[in-house]
């Protein structure tokens, strides 16, 4: 497994006044994508905030391509664009499932930090999952 699909459908609350979903609820099937992924691997954000790791959010970028509408059953393709010991970066796609219209594409890079905000070297204090997040990889 190199990517995680995620399956949503547009709420009537995620649209603008146009009936086009809001740029910022991108941000959050995002995050869907990427939580899915790790569960997939057999950890969830809970269980490494109690082995006192936190991935708090370091840049974020968004290019849409087309709108998602109320309705429209979306999934969200997530995979691992590059990781090192103290970041991860995320990349998505976002398509229509009916068509797999794309309709938008991003990344997430993440910092590997303790509890109090202070960088950790994730490769070196939890090797086994470094490795299989890497050996995920496109």
């Amino acid at each position: 497994m190199k990517k995680n699909l995620s399956e949503v459908r547009v709420r009537y609350q995620e649209t603008d006044q146009m009936g086009v979903v809001y740029h910022g609820n991108y941000f959050t099937w995002f995050e869907i994508g990427r939580t899915s992924f790790l569960r997939e691997l057999g950890y969830s954000y809970n269980k490494l905030e109690e082995e006192n790791i936190m991935l708090p959010v370091v840049e974020a970028k968004c290019n849409f391509k087309a709108p998602a509408k109320y309705d429209d059953e979306i999934i969200i393709e997530t995979k691992i664009k590059e990781i090192t010991g103290v970041r991860i970066t995320y990349q998505y796609n976002i398509l229509k499932k009916t068509d797999d219209k794309l309709l938008a594409t991003g990344t997430t890079t993440h910092a590997f930090v303790d509890n109090n905000f202070k960088p950790i070297n994730f490769k070196k204090t939890h090797p086994g999952l470094y490795d299989s997040l890497t050996v995920r990889l496109e």
